[in-house]
């Protein structure tokens, strides 16, 4: 066996143990009131801490917006996207917003674009914001950790095992190095998630015997093809609709519900049987994922999560996490009930903070004051326990946990660079070759 291999998943068997027995795994991380063994003793270098925007779409702005909201005197200084437009139009945003724009201290000379313009960026800053495509943030995590820089990142956190491998490595390191890192799983930062899931844990439902969780949607966006692209440029721009680039929509989309689960849980699910397809998606340029998804996970103990997942216009909509217990039911939208139906637990959080503030209020707060927080961990493994569910769905077979994360099966290129192939290729009529269950290699 691969010694990479053999030492993630020994690690993967001892945090599994410890999470099913921990009571700690609370909001965004497993709390410590001491610095990890071994870390090294850090210190703010800079006043205001320079922070680096990687990735300058939507999610990106806001997570930006989000960053420079804080209280921890915090200015952007670099940004870095693939593409020059997307990152002028992120630029033009946030100096629209009163309360943002004043932080924005951007030169020209730091405006980065490229497959390699996030060295440049991580360069210039104290924390760096990684919100591309999953694809590549197993390669700008490690490049952060490596220039010793604290990280709030995206999820997913990777398109494959390959992938979530280093990102789980370079975890471990950024634990040594005492550096801060924050997963963008809001629901952990959420007052009534936080609520709710301490509830469930201390059995107001009593023993939970399934849980289900829904992402039931429109169409995601697709992004013409624009005449003189590469195949490559197209890909990238339309990144939500290929495999390698985003992973599929259990990683895209469904692992918010999915992540509240295994934190309910303290466990991550063992194995994944399911099913899905393309019912919407036809023809050239529509990508290679599946619209739509039946997964059945099962946790160590046998509890089993069902996900639905749909993005299809003209559907039913729905979305969340749901808990069946022995005694009783539980979500966030309608609460705890009882066995007769009666509320026991409402969210009365709603007025509560934004939890996509709150995850970088706790961020930087962690590096002023130089406290331990690292969401690698839970994070790489709901990304884990979601590509997993891909690849059951993909090949028809039941899929163990500790076989998928083995997996030497790359679907995101580490290096690639303008003269690189695109990682799916269209046969001549435009076609993409799309999973077949069944045939489809997948480990």
């Amino acid at each position: 066996m691969n010694k990479d291999i053999e030492s993630a998943t020994n690690g993967l068997r001892g945090r599994r143990d410890f999470l099913k027995g921990s009571a700690a795994l609370v909001g965004g991380a497993l709390l410590s009131t001491a610095l990890p063994a071994g870390a090294r003793s850090w210190r703010l270098h800079s006043d205001p801490i320079r922070i680096a925007l990687i990735g300058c779409g939507s999610r990106g702005a806001g997570a930006a917006v989000n960053a420079l909201r804080t209280k921890a005197n915090v200015v952007l200084v670099a940004m870095a996207d693939v593409f020059r437009d997307k990152l002028d139009e992120t630029w033009q945003t946030l100096m629209q917003i009163d309360g943002v724009k004043d932080a924005v201290k951007v030169p020209e000379a730091n405006k980065f674009t490229g497959l390699d313009a996030y060295e440049k960026a991580i360069a210039a800053a104290d924390a760096v914001l990684l919100v591309t495509p999953p694809a590549f943030r197993p390669l700008h995590f490690e490049a952060c950790v490596k220039a010793g820089r604290h990280v709030f990142m995206e999820k997913p956190l990777a398109s494959d095992a390959p992938g979530i491998r280093k990102i789980l490595a370079t975890g471990e390191q950024a634990s040594l190095k005492n550096l801060k890192v924050v997963v963008g799983l809001q629901n952990r930062y959420d007052a009534g998630y936080r609520e709710m899931v301490k509830q469930l844990q201390e059995n107001a439902i009593g023993k939970i015997v399934s849980a289900t969780d829904y992402y039931l949607i429109g169409p995601v966006r697709m992004v013409p093809r624009r005449q003189g692209q590469t195949e490559l440029e197209y890909q990238l721009r339309n990144w939500r609709y290929f495999n390698w680039l985003w992973a599929g929509s259990p990683a895209g989309l469904q692992i918010h519900n999915t992540d509240v689960v295994n934190w309910v849980k303290g466990a991550y699910p063992v194995r994944a049987q399911g099913m899905g397809g393309r019912s919407s998606l036809s023809g050239p340029d529509t990508g290679d994922i599946f619209d739509h998804f039946f997964i059945e996970y099962e946790y160590a103990d046998g509890m089993k999560l069902n996900s639905q997942i749909r993005h299809i216009s003209g559907t039913w909509n729905k979305g969340g996490a749901y808990f069946q217990g022995t005694n009783g039911t539980a979500s966030l939208q309608s609460g705890i009930r009882d066995l007769n139906g009666e509320r026991i637990w409402r969210n009365s959080n709603k007025d509560s903070e934004n939890a996509y503030q709150v995850e970088h209020d706790v961020f930087f707060d962690a590096i002023r004051n130089n406290t331990p927080l690292n969401d690698t961990e839970w994070g790489a493994m709901s990304t884990m326990t979601t590509i997993m569910g891909r690849m059951a769905a993909h090949s028809g077979k039941m899929v163990e946990l500790e076989d998928a994360l083995k997996s030497e099966l790359v679907l995101a290129p580490e290096h690639m660079d303008w003269n690189s192939e695109a990682p799916a290729k269209p046969d001549k009529d435009g076609n993409y070759p799309i999973p077949m269950p069944g045939t489809s290699n997948i480990i």
